[in-house]
Parts: C-alpha cells; structure tokens; sequence
C-alpha cells in the first residue's frame, strides 16, 4: 500500500504534531491507524494513512452503505431509516437559508438519494461522486446528473452546495474548497456536515468511536479547525447546527465496535442511551456529534 505522511497541517501550516492515539479499520480491513494531533491549531489527522491512489480498497466493500446503498444488517437497515427520515430534514434545513429553488451541487453525493428528493422539490440538480459503483447508482436515480469530477461545472454557477460527511475524506483539502468557492454565486451558500471528535460520545467510546472511521476519514474537525479552516480559504462562517440523530446512529455503531460479543439488544439498549446522553450534554457544550457548517464566500 502506497501511503501518505502529512508533514505542514493544512489549516495552520504548522509543522509540529503530536500522538493522538490508535483506532483501526472497523468496516473494511481491521487494520490499525493512527492520529496525530497538530500541536497549533488541534486538527487532528489521520497519518500515515492511503495515499489517493490506493485508498479506494477501503471503500470496496458492501460493508459501506453509503456507497452500496444495500440493507443488509441490523445496522443497515437503521442507517437508511435515518437517511430517508433526514432528507426532508436537510431539504428543510437548506430552505431556511436559501428559500428558492435553484442549482444545487452535492459534492460526494454517494447513490444519489438526497440529489433525487431535493430534484423532486424544483431544484436543478448536480452531483460529484468519485466512486463508481455509487455513481453508476446515482445516475440510474438521476440520469446522468452525477459525474466524477467538477471539470464540467462552470464557476459562478452553484447557488447551494453540500457536502455531507464528506469533507473529513477529502485529500487535496484547501485545493477543493477552493474549487467549490469559486463555483459559488455571489449570494451562494456551502453547507458543510463533519463529525465532531469534541462530542460527548466520542469521550465515551474513545478509540471504539465510529466517527473516526479510518482510513476514510482523513481529518478530525472541531469547531475551531473549521472555523480556521474556514478563514483560511476566505468563507465567512454563517451558522451552525446540530445534526441529532447522527449522535444514535454513530454510538451503535460505536457500540458494536467496543463490545462486539453482546448481545444486538443490549448494544441498541445502551447505544440509545449514549446518543440521549450525548445530545442532552450538547444543550450546554454545544459539541454535539456531528456538526454542520453554513458558510458563504467573504
């Protein structure tokens, strides 16, 4: 395997870091990973982890329902329940910051779910998913409204754009946000939803946490990496808020991870009390288990 060492940290450009700890490939491979920490900012990294070239094994299993897009298991099954009950939640969430209806890229839109609702709602409809049996998925959906890259988007042209749990797996970070900047329209919007490794059930679960899920995901946001992050690249923080449900279905799979010989009853007893646990902690803290960001060009 062809691997990668990050050496300047992306948000700070600061070349000092730290052991964070070790998790491993719960999904796919079972292999151990490690992160580190920037001894500046606080991002924490992924490193050493797949260069761009071989990382692609890490997503070739049916294990990875947001690319196969298949129910399977338990876990599945409970994924895509949450996955249909949260599309008129995000279709909801994007109207209250931009009312019209209007272009909408999905950056790393997966099998094309969320694209097809929002395009049965009057929007015109864009999606980038690098995988290709997502992709292929997504354009039976939508017919061929999702492509590979961004090559044939013209800048100026995206009045909305998302990326959900998307940008933590993205190699060639400020690179693409810049892309997806200069797509913008004046008065255009990126929403952006990361897992939050500063959230109560991550503390809970420690290296056992599902939102670390390495290799995939190659970057740890807090809010403050973000709102660096953010500053660095010339987008203007709008708002944030809180993706709920994400805190139960993260502390199931957490769950499984940390006590894989328990019983499914037990591990859905105690995940539903830990994402209760988590949310209600978030009233106060604010860190809930995933985040999202509304941001908009300076």
């Amino acid at each position: 395997m062809t691997t990668e060492n990050i050496t300047s940290c992306p948000v700070c450009d600061q070349k000092n870091f730290s052991y964070y700890l070790t998790t491993k490939d719960y999904t796919v491979t079972k292999e151990e990973f490690e992160l580190i920490k920037c001894s500046n900012c606080n991002l924490i990294i992924t490193c050493p982890r797949p260069a761009p070239q071989t990382i692609g094994k890490y997503y070739a299993s049916e294990n990875y329902i947001s690319h196969s897009g298949k129910s399977q298991t338990l876990f599945d099954k409970i994924y895509l329940t949450v996955r249909k009950l949260t599309l008129r939640w995000k279709y909801q969430l994007i109207k209250d910051y931009f009312p019209r209806p209007a272009n909408l890229l999905d950056f790393g839109s997966g099998t094309g779910e969320f694209l097809n609702y929002m395009k049965g709602n009057s929007w015109n409809v864009f999606g980038i998913e690098p995988n290709d049996t997502a992709r292929e998925k997504a354009n039976l959906l939508l017919g061929n409204k999702v492509s590979q890259d961004l090559l044939f988007l013209k800048n100026n042209s995206i009045e909305v754009i998302t990326l959900w749990h998307v940008l933590e797996h993205i190699h060639d970070l400020n690179n693409t946000i810049q892309k997806l900047k200069h797509l913008l329209t004046p008065d255009g919007l990126i929403i952006i939803a990361v897992p939050n490794p500063q959230s109560h059930d991550t503390a809970h679960y420690d290296n056992a946490w599902a939102g670390y899920d390495v290799p995939r995901h190659l970057w740890h946001f807090s809010q403050k990496t973000m709102e660096l992050l953010f500053k660095k690249n010339g987008l203007e923080l709008v708002d944030i808020r809180p993706m709920k449900l994400d805190s139960f279905y993260v502390s199931l799979l957490s769950e499984g991870y940390k006590n894989p010989v328990q019983s499914k009853i037990l591990t859905g007893i105690k995940a539903l009390l830990e994402g209760f646990i988590s949310n209600i902690s978030a009233i106060r803290s604010k860190e809930y288990s995933s985040l999202i960001y509304i941001v908009k060009s300076q």
